[in-house]
């Protein structure tokens, strides 16, 4: 076969003149990855990985199976006589040994995903074996031929992008590989679909939404109460344009709950870009109940359009085509995610999660309560903010009330100064502590909420939520994520419309609510738990400052103490510094580094972990990829999800029946989802009340009444162990 005549992509019912030659296709995905990895001064890597990925599709196996099958995907066809990405793996290997088995990982992975070096389940996840198995395919004839004609000058980049260590190697892999996947799908995508490639962009530059952002916010500031604690808001605000003119890296703002800090992080995320050129700006936050509120918040600044909201319970009716394609690689400049996204793709090793990485470089990341990050992959987060800030010219804004410890974190700058007093100013509640370890039965703590006309009580588990709910009297509200999204909203809109009438309102509620949820009740109580958390709680009381005396947060000892692992170590670093015969008042912004110093020595982290699985064999060019991304796991993968038949849920479950699982059905479902424990879900499988609808889907059976408006899906009708409990 003439090289001449060697295609990347055939076009259905189309003569071969229109289908697209590969060294087009390599052409322009080497000049695309080039210009995605010039932002961390890897251009010459980029493009080298171009011209490579598709080589082996100058085989004769391959063109065949291209003029039999117009339209192919790109996933499910390199696993047979006919795959074609081993070839440029192999070639990178022979002509480059050492430099060319790292380019080898990005190669060998682009439709399948970044390889183990060893042990990998099938060829396709092991690169030791496909470089030895796939090195027969660089010698056909028609391979050499295309190579020969295409890559005879092709040369080993002479320059590395900065000083490259085994501690920071699989990263910029990793970074190489989200260059040249996005590039792919995005030439593919323009060939074989000119109207959806044609669909991407059409943001407004972050300048101009700078410019709207700033205007609204004198607006909304002008406008606003003359109240102590919008004055302190105003002071922090300004405090972050300052702190915008430093160099980029690593900044932290620690201010109270109720200080303000979603806009004036934005507004220091806007300075900033604008200041040192950043792309974008990304709002991660941790709780998917609570990342609506503030894209919300944004969306009101910045326009409907302008705000890309990328998590599993976005409302699909909110869903536009541009948003659909600028979510797969955030492109988009305004990004509000969550950390599970965020820092699941930063280790992940498929190519629709990587593709987005690159676009994290010249970026400004607000990260949301911070102290929430899981304290068993707490080092790898770390390693991989550190080395984003480092070496891809990403700044990060570490916000919350609690500054949690981040050892390895060096130069983080604060941009609030002590001279403001921020605790002092802006303290709003008095804390009371239980005086003894003596624990109080629900009956009790019921009996005194009925107490309060307005009380909001929080609690550490779906059964503790439960068992509380149903000691109250008629007209209390249940919170928790046995509640589908969709349902939660509704409740959490009815919290904050009976606040601002001033009606009487008693809400029992799990963490859920602590981050982000702009409630403002008189009195609040707390089951003992985690420093940081009893101080979110602490946020839902007086938030405002409306009160004539600070508002009352009582923390008790509930019934049993919190189930087994980060949440039991909370509570236990909360005793310990109460048991301190020298101690800060906890409410004090001293006593929270000391907590989090207690709490990080308890948990047990995965840090070892990946310095095996992406730094103990990178001398020798031996990553397992796969490995780390199956132990990244920011979700307890324990637990299935359940489809309710709460308000919509009841059609589109009978779609799913008769159609299928199609992507737009799924999507809306996601707000029609309960968690369930993966034994519970078997219990509820056998008694008929839970059924599978579709392969792997399962969903609450028709006519059953196991979910309530009162309290949503009843986990708890033949009771659960407390482990079984945790989720919020």
């Amino acid at each position: 076969m003439e090289y001449e005549a060697v295609y990347a992509h055939s076009l259905a019912e189309k003569p071969r003149e229109q289908w697209q030659p590969l060294e087009v296709h390599s052409r322009q995905v080497a000049a695309l990855a080039g210009d995605f990895a010039e932002a961390f001064r890897s251009r010459a890597w980029g493009e080298v990985l171009g011209w490579l990925h598709d080589a082996g599709k100058a085989r004769s196996a391959f063109q065949r199976y291209l003029a039999r099958a117009n339209g192919l995907t790109d996933e499910a066809y390199d696993t047979s006589e006919h795959g074609h990405s081993g070839v440029g793996a192999c070639w990178a290997k022979a002509q480059w040994k050492p430099m060319g088995q790292l380019l080898a990982y990005c190669l060998a992975g682009h439709h399948a995903g970044l390889p183990d070096w060893s042990g990998g389940e099938t060829p396709n996840g092991a690169l030791e074996a496909r470089l030895e198995q796939e090195q027969a395919q660089l010698a056909e004839p028609a391979v050499q031929a295309w190579l020969t004609a295409h890559l005879a000058a092709l040369q080993l980049p002479k320059q590395r992008p900065f000083p490259l260590s085994t501690h920071n190697l699989a990263f910029w892999l990793r970074m190489l590989y989200s260059c040249l996947v996005d590039a792919d799908f995005l030439d593919t995508e323009g060939f074989m679909d000119g109207a959806r490639a044609a669909a991407r962009g059409g943001y407004q530059p972050l300048s101009e939404l700078a410019e709207r952002f700033f205007a609204r916010l004198a607006e909304k500031e002008s406008t606003a109460a003359g109240t102590a604690v919008n004055q302190v808001r105003s002071e922090i605000r300004a405090a972050c344009e300052r702190a915008a003119e430093a160099a980029p890296g690593l900044f932290s703002l620690t201010v109270p709950t109720g200080g303000g800090k979603t806009l004036s992080a934005m507004a220091f995320a806007f300075r900033h870009a604008l200041k040192y050129g950043k792309r974008r700006i990304l709002y991660v936050i941790p709780y998917t109940s609570i990342i609506e509120q503030t894209a919300d918040v944004l969306r009101g600044f910045l326009g409907e359009e302008s705000v890309l909201e990328h998590h599993s319970s976005f409302d699909p009716k909110r869903e536009t085509q541009q948003s659909r394609l600028a979510a797969e690689n955030w492109d988009a400049p305004v990004v509000v995610t969550t950390t599970v996204q965020f820092f699941e793709s930063l280790y992940a090793c498929k190519p629709s999660r990587c593709r987005r990485l690159h676009n994290l470089t010249e970026s400004v990341v607000i990260l949301d309560e911070v102290q929430l990050l899981p304290m068993k992959l707490l080092k790898p987060c770390i390693w991989a903010m550190a080395e984003l800030a480092t070496n891809y010219g990403t700044t990060f804004v570490l916000s919350t009330a609690t500054q949690p410890n981040l050892p390895g974190l060096s130069n983080v700058r604060e941009i609030i100064s002590p001279e403001m007093r921020l605790y002092e100013r802006l303290k709003r509640t008095q804390w009371t502590f239980p005086k003894t370890a003596e624990r109080q039965s629900w009956e009790e703590i019921a009996a005194e909420l009925t107490r309060f006309e307005q009380v909001l009580c929080v609690v550490n588990t779906r059964r503790d939520c439960r068992a509380l709910y149903d000691l109250m009297p008629p007209g209390t509200i249940h919170l928790s994520a046995s509640m589908c999204g969709e349902h939660r909203s509704r409740v959490i809109a009815r919290i904050k419309a009976a606040l601002n009438q001033g009606e009487p309102i008693r809400v029992i509620s799990t963490q859920l609510v602590e981050a982000g949820v702009d409630i403002d009740f008189p009195v609040v109580y707390r089951a003992f738990t985690g420093l940081a958390s009893i101080a979110q709680s602490a946020g839902r009381c007086n938030r405002e400052g409306r009160l004539g005396e600070p508002g009352q947060v009582v923390v008790f000892y509930p019934p049993q103490e919190s189930p087994r692992g980060e949440l039991r170590w909370a509570e236990y670093a909360t005793a310990e510094l109460l048991a301190l015969p020298e101690r800060p008042p906890l409410d004090a912004p001293e006593a929270f580094p000391r907590y989090f110093e207690r709490l990080q020595a308890r948990a047990h982290t995965l840090g070892e972990a990946f310095e095996e699985f992406l730094v103990k064999g990178a001398a020798y060019a031996r990553f397992q990829f796969r490995e780390a991304a199956a132990a990244f796991q920011m979700i307890d993968d324990s637990a299935e999800s359940v489809l309710v038949r709460y308000d919509r849920g009841e059609k589109l479950i009978v779609q799913v029946q008769q159609i299928g699982a199609k992507r737009g059905l799924m999507r809306q479902l996601q707000r029609f989802t309960v968690s369930v424990p993966r034994q519970r879900l078997k219990t509820l499988l056998a008694e008929g009340v839970v059924e599978e609808v579709h392969p792997g889907i399962y969903a609450q059976a028709p006519h059953d009444t196991l979910y309530s408006e009162d309290f949503g899906f009843d986990l708890f009708r033949d009771g659960l162990t407390v482990e079984e409990t945790i989720m919020v």
